[in-house]
């Protein structure tokens, strides 16, 4: 634009810029957003030959599927030392590898107009002739995966328990163990890589609840047997697992076993009926065999106690008296409701593969009788019955977790299911009599400690093999065990049991 300007002698005209440096960087950088490359060597001052080809090379490079350009706003347009304007900007780049950076764009005086003074560091700051930005593919380290205190346990030294808690996680997170390469962005001069620009992306790590230390325990306490036995130990308060120990390995059976739980299920069922109105001093009666539904029930050994408080009953796992007080309180569905309320059929998603618990509705009374203690059809799995006895010990059953952090394939929101204040109180004298004066006291235990002993017999036979059980929790753990054919849980899983908690104390 011509202007005038008044001088001695009459008047002049003066050539005044138009627009200004911010005004041809917002169109320069909305063409290159646009890949416009037309437009953008027109607002170029003096555009190379390959002005084109070199933008198509930088995307290229990078394996970029596009890249948006703006100005900074914040940025006040300073003048340089050649006397050009320079306006700053923000580059995002789409693609492989998605990345952000600044650059500058100096403007200078031409024809009357404002134009871009076009560097190869107008492309990126690190660019100059010969340097070039590469995309570089490099093996992506497999996700590590931690124990609760930030030990990394997925390697080959780690206990062959952990090692099949890993394989399981493999199963539920398959993507973050694939064999994948991850990428980085590098400048090159001429075909010399000179540094690492935008580095690759950390693979996070898989965090876990495991507690090694409680992990050694349960090892050590399960350290001779000779029967395939697990261990599974959680922390009462919040389910989260401490522990799974399965020895000899192979199979999972802490988590993906079935078994009858035998008479560990009677923390269900005398939760059942202390809600229904029993109390622990209650007088009832203990026949060594006692027919329910056409059936014959017996204590282990035909042992007859006679008439006792419901509590030693309890405490010396009667068959007979919980029979029969099942059939006679809780028909019509009731015990059924109260093993729901203990995680009885619902899905159990702690990050790796895990079976819930099953019991079906009972058929008649021999049904309900033998589902009371344990026997028929219902089935669970040692983390199971762990999460029985953590619901004692917290008030509250709790779904079981292992992995944190991490949203859980196929998970649904759970809450904290709570038991009823005067069940959680009876419990709570109930079970540390089973390990004082019950068929547990034998085992040697440290005090404090509370739980039940279950002999879960199968198969058939006068005397059909069965399998050995103790659930409990001492403080702020519990757990359960099982060893498998080993026959009374009083003499096999509970000296086990016993073993643990002095192995944590």
């Amino acid at each position: 634009m011509l202007v005038p300007a008044v001088a001695a002698g009459g008047v002049i005209w003066a050539l005044r810029t138009e627009g200004s440096p911010e005004e041809t960087a917002d169109r320069y950088l909305a063409a290159w957003s646009a890949q416009n490359y037309a437009a953008m060597r027109a607002l170029v001052a003096d555009p190379p030959a390959d002005f084109e080809s070199r933008h198509r090379g930088f995307l290229s490079g990078v394996k970029a599927t596009g890249a948006a350009f703006r100005r900074k706003e914040s940025a006040r347009t300073v003048t340089d030392a050649t006397d050009a304007e320079v306006v700053t900007f923000t580059a995002g780049v789409s693609g492989a590898r998605s990345f952000d950076y600044d650059g500058r764009l100096r403007l200078v005086e031409r024809d009357g107009t404002w134009k871009v003074a076009w560097t190869a560091a107008t492309l990126h700051p690190l660019l100059k002739q010969g340097r070039s930005l590469r995309l570089v593919t490099e093996q992506r380290e497999p996700a590590r995966v931690l124990a609760a205190d930030g030990t990394e346990v997925n390697h080959p030294g780690a206990p062959g328990s952990v090692q099949q808690l890993i394989e399981g996680m493999r199963q539920t997170f398959p993507g973050r163990f694939a064999a994948a390469g991850r990428t980085r962005i590098d400048l090159f001069q001429g075909d010399e890589r000179v540094k690492t620009v935008v580095a690759p992306a950390t693979t996070k790590p898989i965090r876990t609840t495991l507690d090694l230390k409680v992990h050694a325990a349960g090892a050590a306490a399960l350290k001779g047997v000779d029967k395939p036995a697990s261990l599974v130990a959680l922390r009462a308060s919040t389910a989260e697992i401490l522990a799974v120990v399965n020895a000899p390995g192979g199979f999972n059976r802490a988590l993906l076993g079935k078994y009858p739980p035998g008479s560990t299920f009677k923390v269900v069922t005398a939760s059942a009926l202390v809600a229904g109105g029993v109390e622990p001093d209650q007088q009832v009666t203990c026949p060594a065999e006692k027919n329910i539904g056409g059936f014959p029930f017996h204590n282990a050994g035909f042992k007859d106690y006679g008439t006792l408080s419901f509590r030693n009953a309890f405490a010396h796992s009667c068959n007979t008296t919980f029979g029969e007080l099942s059939v006679a309180e809780l028909n019509g569905g009731r015990l059924g409701e109260v093993a729901e309320s203990f995680g009885f059929g619902t899905p159990i998603t702690p990050g790796v593969p895990a079976v819930r618990a099953e019991f079906p509705a009972p058929r008649d009374d021999t049904d309900l009788a033998s589902a009371s203690i344990g026997q028929g059809r219902v089935l669970a799995s040692p983390l199971n019955m762990a999460s029985v006895a953590a619901a004692i010990a917290s008030g509250s059953w709790i779904p079981p977790k292992l992995v944190t952090g991490e949203p859980i394939p196929g998970a649904r929101p759970d809450r904290p299911r709570p038991l009823e204040e005067g069940v959680v109180k009876a419990l709570r004298s109930l079970m540390p009599a089973v390990v004082t004066d019950g068929t547990a006291h034998g085992a040697s235990f440290p005090p404090g400690s509370a739980g039940k002993t279950g002999t879960a017999e199968y198969g058939s036979g006068k005397e059909p093999p069965a399998h050995s059980w103790f659930i409990g929790y001492k403080g702020d753990v519990a757990f359960s065990v099982i060893v498998e054919g080993a026959g009374a849980g009083s003499a096999v899983a509970a000296p086990i049991a016993a073993r643990f908690l002095r192995a944590l104390a």
